[in-house]
């Protein structure tokens, strides 16, 4: 099952931006940091989807990055796939540009990986695969 699982969202603080998701009748299901990614994010589900909020833990991080050079908004799409290798090879196999060979750690204990931009016609897109 292919599903988008959600659009992820840099902003510079989560509390600040809760504020308008609020208003809009929308609350954060779970909140936690991503050490690896040098990341807090929020999850704010939203019509069978949801929104991640993503605030850098430090400047250097990918959204630390991101923020220093595009400012806020959309950063990433991510589809929620069943087997992640497999989906990652397949797409190795299509030439098709990942940016790790292997998955990493996610929010909620699920497993991620990204296609380069370059392959996503201008969009980073993650894939997740759910913890289990």
């Amino acid at each position: 099952m292919r599903a988008v699982d959600h659009i992820g969202i840099a902003v510079r603080s989560i509390e600040e931006r809760l504020k308008l998701y609020r208003i809009l009748g929308l609350e954060a299901s779970s909140e936690e940091e991503v050490a690896s990614e040098k990341v807090r994010v929020a999850f704010l589900p939203a019509a069978g989807t949801r929104i991640e909020l993503l605030e850098p833990t430090a400047a250097e991080s990918p959204i630390g990055s991101f923020l220093a050079k595009r400012g806020e908004g959309i950063h990433h799409i991510c589809f929620r796939v069943e087997d992640i290798r497999a989906t990652m090879s397949e797409l190795k196999a299509r030439g098709f540009r990942l940016l790790s060979e292997e998955p990493l750690p996610g929010a909620e204990g699920s497993l991620v990986c990204f296609i380069h931009p370059s392959s996503g016609g201008g969009v980073l897109i993650e894939l997740s695969q759910p913890g289990r």
